[in-house]
């Protein structure tokens, strides 16, 4: 795994490609890999569409994504990423949207595994009343997220 820091205008990132796919997108939690000075070519285009992202001109991120976990983890992924820029979901809705209607805990439990944030938009699931609830960036950055997003509709 080859892994690259930037200091974001939300704080840093910790980006990470494998083989011909993006990896990681985190709050700099330590990964093991091979770090390198400059970004590959796919990590510099992983940091400008999250600049377009940041600056509220992106919607949609086109990246080759591998992320690594269940199953269930990679439809509660994919799940995420059918969620409207601007919009959120509660965990109920994304557990019944992956055919497990009973699993919105565990739809929890992925979305706190999600290793590919903003782009696997894990900051867009609520609590059922609308609540924000936990974020591995921490709740204010999951209000920011979701602010910028309110800021800059389609």
């Amino acid at each position: 795994m080859v892994l690259w820091h930037w200091n974001s205008p939300f704080g840093p990132l910790c980006l990470a490609q494998e083989g011909d796919a993006l990896a990681a997108v985190n709050f700099c939690t330590p990964l093991t890999g091979e770090e390198v000075p400059c970004p590959t070519p796919l990590l510099a285009e992983t940091r400008r569409q999250l600049e377009e992202y940041f600056a509220g001109s992106r919607r949609v991120f086109d990246l080759p994504l591998a992320p690594e976990g269940t199953a269930f983890q990679r439809a509660v992924w994919e799940a995420l990423q059918a969620i409207p820029y601007g919009e959120t979901r509660s965990y109920g809705q994304i557990a019944a949207a992956v055919g497990r209607p009973k699993a919105s805990r565990a739809v929890g439990g992925a979305c706190h595994c999600n290793p590919i944030a903003i782009i696997v938009p894990c900051h867009r699931v609520v609590g059922a009343s609308g609540s924000l609830t936990g974020y591995a960036g921490g709740l204010d950055l999951k209000a920011a997220l979701l602010a910028l997003e309110q800021k800059n509709p389609r």
